[in-house]
């Protein structure tokens, strides 16, 4: 069972979210598309100029733009200083959302010690272990298991299959994609006698209000103290983060970003995907890391940071590798010369 589909005027929403409007205000809306596919019924946004070109063709029933690009527009127009985030908030009103009523569906297994507020949504072959605790709101999707001395704060979703393993706390309205795992045992080795140990991961996970976190991706445990995500921190799919990071809040990663242990990320960064960050490094806050670079040494100042090379075609990158190992060579010849 979904949320019936919702239909606004341009006024409505222009008044809903404090935006300017140009145009036929009474146009009704029904949905959301992009400027080229969108038809007369569906709300359309204008955000990077590259598409400025198809404002004059869109079929959109209103789109959503800044004041310069309303200008002559001839449709209708909600006028917004960020049309990228006013766009956001508007589709949210046209996004199905499941009806999850509240209760415990017969196959779950629940602990006895564990605490379920009335209002949760527990669904089927969720189990819940020992001390867990789900406060008010908060909804399990299938197949979800919470191990002992949890807690799933009030208004959060685990939407399916996530796994809460043991000694991980979340903040409220976190929201935790299918197959997410949070709190297995960080990777804790210790060298002896030529072979490896175990080093026992006594920690949790805490998680801050608001955060999101995307499908597949682990957050270990900490060995000691907790591994922490502050409030709002967004993660995509497939992130790894090791046991004791911290990340600052409002950070957000891009996919296949891995974060090794006791590194420390700062407020407002954003990671690009597949990046990696190495071991007990800190990043300040407001730094920005493309896509595929290696950060092996701390970043102490904000700003734009970026490693590896661009794609060229395998002939120039195999000669160009060749003339960078040779670098270090050639530096110390010319320091050589005294000039």
């Amino acid at each position: 069972m979904t949320r019936a589909a919702a239909t606004f005027t341009a006024t409505e929403l222009a008044q809903r979210f404090s935006l300017g409007l140009r145009g036929d205000g009474g146009v009704q809306l029904e949905g959301v598309g992009t400027l080229a596919g969108a038809g007369a019924g569906q709300l359309a946004f204008l955000a990077n100029p590259r598409y400025r070109s198809q404002l004059a063709s869109t079929a959109a029933g209103a789109v959503v733009m800044r004041e310069a690009d309303a200008d002559g527009y001839t449709g209708t127009a909600l006028v917004a200083a960020d049309p990228y985030a006013a766009f956001a908030k508007i589709s949210a009103l046209f996004e199905p959302v499941p009806v999850r009523p509240a209760g415990i569906h017969p196959s779950a297994d629940i602990d006895p010690t564990a605490t379920v507020a009335a209002d949760a949504h527990v669904g089927a072959f969720v189990s819940i272990g020992a001390r867990s605790r789900i406060e008010a709101g908060a909804v399990l999707g299938p197949g979800c298991v919470i191990g002992d001395d949890c807690v799933v704060g009030a208004g959060s979703e685990l939407i399916a299959r996530v796994t809460l393993v043991t000694r991980v706390q979340l903040g409220q309205r976190v929201r935790i994609h299918p197959g997410a795992v949070l709190g297995a045992d960080g990777f804790g080795l210790a060298m002896d006698a030529g072979r490896w140990l175990k080093v026992p991961q006594h920690g949790g996970v805490v998680i801050g209000d608001d955060c999101e976190i995307g499908a597949n991706t682990c957050i270990d445990r900490g060995a000691i103290e907790d591994t922490v995500l502050e409030e709002d921190v967004r993660l995509d799919n497939q992130i790894q983060i090791g046991h004791n990071v911290r990340i600052g809040a409002h950070t957000a990663m891009a996919g296949c970003t891995a974060v090794a242990g006791s590194a420390r990320i700062g407020r407002y960064c954003l990671i690009g995907g597949g990046a990696g960050i190495l071991g007990h490094l800190e990043v300040c806050d407001r730094v920005v890391i493309t896509a595929m670079s290696l950060v092996s040494s701390s970043i102490r100042e904000p700003g734009e940071y970026s490693s590896g090379t661009g794609l060229m075609d395998n002939r120039s990158w195999r000669k160009n590798a060749a003339r960078f190992k040779q670098l270090d060579s050639l530096v110390r010849q010319w320091r050589g010369r005294g000039d």
